[in-house]
């Protein structure tokens, strides 16, 4: 429960309240939707709600890029730029709802970061407010405002030792390919860019309050293929194809999530027969200049599929047939949510591995679940080495939250043993920091709580996420009640209806030009 929550109407506001709350020692917490997986948007103290700094501005068409509040919607800005035939090529699957403040933020990802990359690389310039209530511009490649208190104390007693720190022992997961967990310092020491550190750093040493982004034109066309296999190690080899096939898509629907898809009432005899003897199911997406172009790469990565072991192997060229397709990634959803007396949470869902490790990861995590007696579907995306697990919890047994702890244990040992990442999109949070000690290297964190000291002396910036308060642990702050029940069938679909209309209100509103 906060202590308060303030909703600043401009970026005004906003450095008032950061002047105010250097002043009395207040916590602050930076919050977009709310659609944090891992406790990044709650805490003690003021959460700042930035949902009304939603003014989308003009797409510079020329230069691909657009200047953005925090509290605009991914998805009013995909509308927007797809008018220009242009886009952000990060698409969570949350992007109907999500901010794009949020997604620089934990810097996010999506299915099509296989081909371009997560949020980090689409940021061009960020317009923060920072600790002492000051605001400035970072802007790629060019020099830092060195006017501004906490970056100058950055530069005068952080900066040599991050990088020195960096060379010492590089800040990364070696051939992981996703990271959003702990601080861009491994970029930041390759660059020396500041955007290289605010990007992904959970508003722990800055609120944004403006960031423009790169965009990238919209593919004339597209294609898909579906592929069915009967092992997890020949859909990872298949997967490593995709990747030189150049597809920008490559998901992977583990055989724990085929199970209750094929549960569905709505379930047809041909994804039943996909479904049946698979370990998993890869959906990949090729993008071409043309239809002829895509369609030549669906039957390259459909050859591919066959070679590295597919039992079944499906191609889709129309709009139609695509969507059929990748309508599967959301098959299990609804079953899921209806299942008696558990609850789907979501405490293991961003781990990420070496591509070659991918298959010891699905089974260990498989195993895991196992062991402690709970349900669970696998899913994600198979060409990051990137998976997202949602165990099924049965909140009657009195030992639920002893059994949460062991299995989020056992995940992180597995991902420490492989060589993972516990955070390949989501950030960390105040679920992962905790556990930041076992997945980096002590050099590592701490080049963390020095770069943290330098921007955020006091830590009024959503303190907690990132760098664990004393004592702080990682299910900590759980707040699921045993009474609550399945959401009905109807309140599913107000909510649904709700998001839309948001969504389509903000695009209405990102039309009118912002007063003076």
């Amino acid at each position: 429960m906060p202590t308060a929550v303030a909703v600043p109407a401009d970026v005004e506001d906003v450095a008032a309240l950061v002047k105010w709350a250097a002043e009395t020692r207040t916590a602050l917490v930076p919050r977009g939707s709310g659609s944090s997986m891992a406790g990044g948007a709650v805490g003690n103290g003021v959460v700042v709600d930035l949902s009304r700094l939603n003014h989308l501005g003009r797409i510079d068409e020329s230069a691909q890029t657009v200047w953005a509040e925090p509290g605009v919607l991914w998805s009013t800005l995909d509308v927007a730029a797809r008018r220009r035939g242009l886009r952000l090529p990060v698409d969570p699957s949350s992007g109907s709802f999500c901010t794009l403040g949020g997604m620089v933020s934990t810097n996010a990802a999506g299915a099509r970061s296989l081909r371009y990359g997560a949020m980090r690389m689409w940021v061009n310039a960020l317009d923060c407010v920072f600790s002492d209530g000051d605001r400035a511009t970072i802007t790629r490649g060019e020099e830092p405002p060195r006017q501004v208190e906490p970056v100058r104390r950055f530069l005068r007693e952080a900066h040599a030792e991050v990088v020195s720190s960096d060379t010492r022992h590089p800040a990364r997961h070696k051939d992981v390919r996703k990271e959003s967990s702990g601080y861009g310092i491994h970029q930041y020491a390759d660059k020396a860019d500041l955007l290289e550190l605010l990007v992904g750093s959970e508003g722990t040493l800055a609120i944004i309050v403006g960031v423009q982004l790169r965009l990238a034109p919209v593919p004339a066309a597209t294609s898909s293929v579906l592929g069915s296999f009967a092992s997890l190690g020949d859909a990872t080899v298949a997967a490593g194809k995709a990747i030189e096939v150049g597809a920008s898509a490559c998901e992977l629907l583990d055989r724990t999530f085929l199970g209750y898809a094929a549960a569905a009432p709505n379930a047809d005899e041909q994804f039943l027969g996909l479904v049946k003897g698979a370990e998993a199911i890869l959906l990949s997406e090729v993008e071409g200049a043309n239809s002829e172009e895509t369609a030549r790469k669906a039957e390259e990565l459909a050859a591919a599929f066959r070679a590295a072991g597919a039992t079944d192997v499906e191609i889709a060229l129309t709009p139609e047939a695509e969507e059929k397709i990748w309508h599967l990634r959301h098959a299990a959803s609804p079953i899921l949510s209806t299942i008696e007396n558990t609850i789907s949470m979501q405490f293991i869902e961003d781990g990420a591995v070496p591509l070659a490790k991918l298959p010891d990861y699905v089974e260990g995590v498989r195993q895991a679940l196992a062991a402690r007696k709970m349900g669970g579907v696998i899913f994600g995306h198979a060409g990051d080495g990137h998976i997202h697990v949602n165990p099924l919890v049965d909140v009657r047994q009195p030992n639920w939250r002893d059994q949460m702890q062991r299995l989020l244990d056992d995940v992180v040992a597995l991902t420490v043993r492989l060589g993972g990442t516990l955070a390949g999109e989501h950030g960390d949070g105040r679920l992962r920091a905790p556990l930041l000690r076992r997945v980096w290297h002590k050099d590592s964190l701490q080049a963390f709580e020095v770069l943290k000291k330098s921007f955020d002396p006091d830590n009024i910036f959503n303190p907690g996420a990132k760098i664990p308060l004393p004592g702080q642990k990682a299910l900590g702050d759980i707040k699921y009640d045993p009474s609550l029940s399945p959401l009905p069938a109807e309140a599913r679909s107000a909510l649904d209806d709700v998001v839309k209309r948001r969504a389509y209100n903000e695009f209405r509103l990102s039309l009118i030009p912002a007063s003076p």
